[in-house]
């Protein structure tokens, strides 16, 4: 999966659809991520204690990475991602846009 924790992404389809932000957590085995304040879902807490209320939170859903793209961080529009060599020859993530490093 190309898309790592804290990259910038623009969603590409749903209801977010052309929105950016910057990704929470990955999951590489499911191709999901969770993306701040996007795909937001109402979810119903039970109460915990007795006496206490139950609640309804807003929470983050994970999306598939399909509907994701990276943002450039030269240009600041979406771009694919691939891999290069850096000059001290480890590998690094590419943004095929402008050619730029993304951080590893």
């Amino acid at each position: 999966m190309k898309i790592r924790k804290d990259d910038n992404v623009i969603i590409l389809s749903g209801k977010d659809k052309g929105k950016t932000g910057k990704v929470i957590r990955a999951f590489p085995r499911e191709s999901k991520v969770i993306v701040a304040g996007m795909n937001i879902r109402k979810v119903h807490k039970r109460p915990t204690k007795t006496g206490s209320k139950g609640q309804i939170i807003d929470q983050a859903v994970p999306m598939h990475v399909s509907n994701v793209m990276i943002v450039d961080p030269k240009t600041n529009k979406r771009s694919r991602v691939g891999y290069g060599t850096a000059k001290d020859g480890k590998k690094t993530r590419i943004s095929k846009k402008s050619g730029t490093s993304l951080s590893m």
